[in-house]
């Protein structure tokens, strides 16, 4: 916060509409403010401060920018700010603001001048040479035009008045530290089922967890992979290295949060930053999954029919290599990207495709009770590597399980000893008997239900305590195209069936 014997200059009202301009930023139609200027380093060393008032209307943009005249011999940029909260009608959205910063590279959408972002997270952060709030970026700061960058969330109707507090503190700037990022391989069993939760979330936007507490909650949750994933930032990705080690392979990423849906970048280069100012009218999604391919990583649609607002993904799935199905507590809007997704199944065996689309759960966990590892991706890879674990995931190789204590084996074979697992296709004539086995541990009184192309067409009856058994099912590829497992619960009540316990991608059958 500002010390009390900070020297305050004069302040900015910015409440009037005619002193606002519209540019085009990118794609995106964006808000500007007029510019906040400081005394040079000369005028004395004290630390300067400027205080921006304002107004934004129901209907603003997406982002709104404060741009920030920045002299030489800054040694340090601290942002505050607060908004008012007023009540609105039952149904109608209330105001919510996020925040972040641009440096004097400019705002440029995909561009170098990104220093950090912690959305509604925070009311305050700081940016300097050897040292940043988490969520921003420890880097020199450079005499010239920064910006603040506001995020109008949601605007309730009488207005959203904010109040930001600007302060730059003169002298020596410190060193920033060199980046050191964790390993990309571990220690593994070779080729063989590994558990991994792709999607966490820490201090470093808006969880509470720190990076240490993820990493134990990890271990203990029987993982062996985790990909970092933070809200529109990547600052966490240097401080992951300490904590990795033979037994727990992490995974560089991003959880890139538009306003029309959010994805993960699975496994990207260390230090990769992809932009999220974007929605999907304004058909620049794909250059970003391109972005996230050439850094090695995988694009996954997270949460794709959750009801959050801008929650909901709208870029469609012609980018994606895998699809976050089940996310968390498993809860309707799971169950909806889950019957989405086997009609995605549907469309590529009936038209002759062989391109298909995996699906993968992750926690989402933010912070306590959150349970990292529920549910988790168990891929089969030949080993406890990067490219490894991604190859895996990309073919489909793996299912979800809601703990490390249910394991899943799906396989398929023909007469003439012809087997398939998860993510392969059984390749045999249209009229071959196909033996369909399903093993399961862990799941004690669950139910075993086989899912093809034509709907559920087994149910079997309910594990026995001990929570292991073993089913399986005769079909042709004729009368079945794939075939997919899912193990549940006992329902509660009425016909709907019980919370997931865990559930497979498909063995596809046929030639």
């Amino acid at each position: 916060m500002c010390e009390d014997d900070h020297e305050h200059d004069h302040e900015h009202d910015r409440t009037g509409i005619g002193r606002r301009a519209v540019f085009v930023t990118g794609a995106a139609a964006a808000l500007t403010l007029a510019t906040v200027s400081f005394a040079s380093a000369a005028g004395g060393t004290g630390p300067r401060t400027r205080t921006v008032r304002g107004t934004l209307p129901p209907g603003s943009p997406d982002f709104v920018y404060v741009p920030v005249e920045v002299p030489r011999g800054v040694r340090e940029i601290h942002v505050a700010y607060t908004y008012d909260r007023p009540t609105v009608p039952a149904g109608t959205q209330g105001n919510a603001l996020d925040i972040g910063l641009f440096d004097e590279r400019g705002t440029d959408l995909g561009g170098r001048g990104f220093r950090g972002w912690s959305g509604g997270a925070r009311t305050e952060f700081f940016v300097r040479a050897d040292a940043a709030t988490p969520g921003y970026l420890p880097g020199p700061v450079r005499a010239g035009t920064w910006h603040i960058a506001l995020g109008p969330y949601t605007v309730a109707p009488q207005g959203l008045a904010y109040e930001i507090t600007i302060t730059l503190t003169y002298g020596e700037q410190g060193e920033t530290p060199r980046p050191v990022y964790p390993p990309e391989r571990a220690g593994g069993r070779g080729r063989a089922w590994y558990r991994g939760d792709c999607h966490l979330h820490s201090e470093y936007s808006d969880g509470r967890y720190t990076l240490a507490e993820i990493a134990e909650l990890a271990r203990a949750a029987g993982l062996d992979f985790i990909n970092s994933s933070e809200h529109n930032t990547h600052s966490a990705h240097a401080h992951w290295a300490g904590l990795a080690g033979d037994d727990l392979l992490i995974l560089l990423g991003e959880e890139v949060t538009t306003r029309n849906g959010h994805v993960v970048a699975l496994g990207t280069d260390p230090g990769t930053f992809v932009d999220w100012r974007y929605r999907a009218r304004d058909n620049r999604f794909g250059r970003f999954a391109r972005q996230i391919r050439r850094a090695g990583g995988l694009v996954v649609p997270a949460h794709p029919h959750a009801t959050c607002i801008g929650c909901n993904w709208k870029f469609g799935f012609g980018e994606a290599d895998a699809v976050e199905v089940w996310n968390g507590a498993d809860t309707p809007d799971d169950e909806v990207a889950l019957a989405d997704w086997d009609g995605m199944l549907v469309a590529s065996v009936r038209g002759g495709r062989r391109d298909w689309i995996p699906a993968m759960g992750s926690s989402d966990s933010h912070r306590s009770p959150d349970v990292i590892g529920r549910p988790q991706t168990v891929v089969l890879a030949d080993d406890l590597t990067r490219e490894a674990i991604q190859e895996g995931i990309r073919a489909g190789r793996s299912y979800v399980a809601e703990s490390s204590k249910v394991s899943l084996s799906l396989t398929a074979s023909g007469g003439r000893g012809e087997h398939a697992g998860i993510g392969e296709r059984l390749r045999v004539a249209d009229d071959t008997p196909v033996t369909v086995r399903l093993e399961v541990t862990g799941a004690p009184r669950c139910t075993v239900r086989l899912v093809t192309d034509q709907g559920v067409l087994f149910t079997g009856d309910p594990l026995p305590v001990s929570g292991a058994g073993v089913v399986q099912w005769r079909t042709t590829a004729s009368y079945a195209a794939y075939v997919r497992a899912e193990v549940r619960h006992e329902a509660a009540a009425g016909p709907l069936p019980g919370a997931l316990a865990a559930f497979t991608n498909p063995v596809f059958l046929g030639g």
